[in-house]
């Protein structure tokens, strides 16, 4: 139950491959392609891409069987006939990706219980599950057809996870909440935590922080990949949503009752704080964090290290971080920044100044 699928090298000709991701060969259909790598490094067997102009000189120098490209950048190389083989696609990146999954050897679910799991008597489990050394599956919880729960994940009462979903070790899934179908979630991230909800009651002689029940879920939608270290809250009241198709990096931490919408990317370490809804189809840059009570509107980029304060209600590119300078120089603009408040001032003074003279 613990070896891991190797199986026979994928081989499928230029044609066939086009066929199945979505392109058009052009030039010598010949040979067979048994993978992907970068055009600097591609063998004759090996399918490479380009989706950035700036690496077209690389095309003319690769080894590789075939190049996926669009064709704009093949009208560029005019290289129709010169007996290489080339796949045009609209998306020479998507391509690649799906392409890059053909050729993957995945490891497959191998059905069956290690002795060491502990799976309560109500829980629904199908056959068809793997479920991994130490795994803990809680009371009245639900698990999909071909679930993998890898080693030491827990699976709260009454918690479910949907149909074909890969659960990586040391991931819990608090009780209630749910995981969709064909979700990845890798090691380490917790579903369905406290949020962080507390009420004051100071007085003067002291008192304390009131702690607010949190008993909304955690509902991750389907086709969701979440990666390592990361922490969704769940609701205080309300429900914490990540929709269908979002991809999340590693150590990303949402806080109760946000929303994230539909296609969404959020890259490592970003944070986003409490009852914020974000768009559908946003990218969400490292390290960028979003106040709570916020709305970012769909298709909108958020670049790394950004903080966002306020709502956005137009999608674009949005930055609030100095790009990279010399230290010295960084020194200079930031004692200017210091300085505006006053320089402010001063140019209001000036103005008066200037419109009382006109005046006169």
């Amino acid at each position: 139950m613990t070896s891991w699928n190797t199986p026979a090298e994928v081989l499928v000709s230029a044609v066939e491959l086009a066929a199945r991701c979505g392109g058009e060969v052009v030039g010598s259909p010949e040979g067979s392609l048994g993978g992907v790598a970068p055009l600097e490094s591609a063998g004759p067997d090996k399918l490479a891409f380009l989706s950035n102009p700036k690496y077209l000189s690389q095309v003319h120098d690769t080894g590789a069987g075939a190049v996926v490209l669009s064709r704009a950048d093949l009208d560029k190389l005019g290289a129709d006939s010169d007996g290489r083989t080339w796949i045009v696609s609209a998306n020479p990146y998507a391509f690649f990706a799906r392409a890059a999954q053909l050729f993957a050897k995945v490891r497959e679910v191998q059905p069956g219980r290690a002795a060491s799991a502990h799976v309560a008597p109500d829980a629904v489990v199908p056959d068809s599950c793997e479920i991994g050394p130490f795994v803990s599956i809680g009371a009245g919880a639900v698990l999909g057809e071909r679930v993998r729960l890898l080693g030491h994940v827990h699976i709260g009462e009454g918690a479910a996870v949907g149909d074909d979903s890969v659960i990586h070790p040391h991931v819990s899934l608090y009780h209630g909440c749910v995981i969709g179908k064909r979700c990845i979630v890798h090691s380490g991230t917790v579903i369905g935590s406290d949020g962080f909800g507390f009420a004051p009651d100071f007085g003067p002689k002291g008192g304390e922080w009131v702690k607010i029940p949190q008993t909304g879920r955690a509902v991750v939608g389907d086709d969701v990949e979440i990666g390592a270290n990361c922490s969704i809250d769940r609701g205080a009241m309300a429900d914490t949503v990540i929709e269908p198709g979002c991809k999340l990096d590693n150590q990303i931490q949402i806080a109760h009752n946000v929303r994230v919408g539909a296609f969404t990317v959020i890259a490592g370490c970003a944070a986003i704080a409490g009852s914020t809804t974000v768009g559908k189809f946003c990218m969400i840059g490292g390290s960028a964090n979003l106040a709570g009570h916020l709305t970012v509107a769909d298709k909108t980029i958020i670049s790394g290290g950004t903080s966002v304060t306020k709502s956005i209600a137009k999608p674009g590119q949005y930055t609030s971080v100095f790009p990279i300078m010399p230290h010295g120089d960084w020194e200079k603009n930031a004692a200017l920044v210091r300085q505006l408040s006053s320089l402010r001032e001063r140019l209001r003074k000036l103005e008066n100044l200037f419109k009382s003279n006109s005046s006169t």
